[in-house]
């Protein structure tokens, strides 16, 4: 039978398909097959392509319990997901990545509710004590994250979304907020603002602090006033960021720049001017990091810096294959770099 499929597959019978039919279908041998399938990188990666066409194209779903059995592989992966987040769709552009990238692979995925502030071990101990994942992705790191410790430990494969402090290196994706943050107060300046303002996420996460340097360090640069804003973070509800930026605005030098991690600090940014009386462009101007079209609907319209989270979820994806294949940890990690703001 030829590599091609074609209108007398195997799935024709009824049958259910089997790595074997997959096999059939595209020319290459079971072991080959199953092995393309669990994402093995010593599978050209063409190889890997084709066979994971087929297997959507036939239908073929994994024995996962037969699997289980035979290989003590549970074939799912684990995502812990905060899913309070500064993104308006964070979770379906981030979660459709990692979809993609596991397509055809034999790996479901599995979402765990993570909250930062609560025990974030909990999750992480009961996925290893019960053995119910091959491997894990996760979410807003810390810079001393005892999630990552606690899985280096373990020897267990991982990818975290944020970089640590830990000096042992273990595999991460990250987008370089410092230069964002930076990007963004030199682009206010450039328009003439003088009095810039920012809202960072909570003390313990690692891209704190690398939005903290990027933009103190700029503006300070620059020669102009600045404020973190005191007593909210991201995570704060939007009625509480909303009360600070209106106090802020009701001063006697409101802020005439904001510098917005996220589109609700942007919108809520947007409404906290326009309940002041004052005119975005005129009186103040926003850049904000987004992971969505909306703004390409919202008037007035404002410079913004994207973040791919579904390419994100992929990366991810793809480097926690890597390193349940036995890839080292030295060499898995990528860093997603801005676009200037427009």
């Amino acid at each position: 039978m030829g590599n091609d499929l074609d209108a007398t597959t195997p799935t024709d019978t009824g049958e259910r398909p089997t790595l074997r039919t997959v096999a059939q279908a595209t020319g290459f041998a079971v072991a080959t097959v199953s092995r393309a399938l669990s994402g093995d990188p010593r599978i050209a990666e063409g190889t890997r392509t084709k066979v994971a066409e087929a297997a959507r194209r036939l239908g073929y779903v994994p024995d996962r319990a037969a699997r289980r059995l035979r290989t003590g592989r549970t074939q799912v992966i684990s995502l812990l997901l905060n899913t309070e987040h500064e993104f308006l769709g964070f979770t379906h552009e981030f979660l459709t990545g990692i979809i993609e990238a596991l397509a055809g692979t034999g790996y479901a995925v599995t979402v765990v509710p993570d909250s930062p502030g609560e025990d974030r071990l909990g999750p992480v101990r009961t996925i290893l004590r019960n053995n119910l994942a091959d491997g894990l992705l996760f979410t807003r790191t810390e810079a001393f994250d005892p999630r990552v410790r606690l899985l280096m430990e373990a020897d267990f494969p991982f990818v975290s979304h944020g970089r640590t402090e830990f000096t042992t290196p273990h595999p991460w994706v990250d987008f370089d907020n410092e230069a964002f943050a930076r990007a963004a107060v030199e682009r206010l300046v450039a328009k003439g603002r003088s009095r810039l303002s920012l809202v960072l996420p909570g003390e313990q996460f690692t891209f704190t602090q690398h939005l903290r340097y990027g933009f103190v360090s700029a503006a300070r640069a620059a020669g102009i006033e600045y404020e973190i804003v005191a007593g909210v973070t991201l995570d704060s509800p939007t009625r509480d960021i909303a009360e600070a930026l209106m106090r802020a605005r009701r001063g006697p030098t409101p802020p005439d720049g904001y510098v917005c991690v996220g589109e609700v600090t942007a919108m809520v940014a947007l409404a906290a001017l326009a309940d002041t009386g004052a005119v975005h462009g005129v009186d103040a101007d926003i850049v904000a990091k987004r992971a969505s079209p909306i703004f390409d609907n919202i008037r007035p319209r404002i410079d913004t810096v994207f973040e791919d989270l579904r390419a994100t979820g992929r990366s991810m994806a793809e480097m926690l294959l890597r390193r349940m294949a036995g890839e080292p940890p030295e060499n898995l990690h990528r860093l997603f770099h801005p676009d200037p703001p427009r």
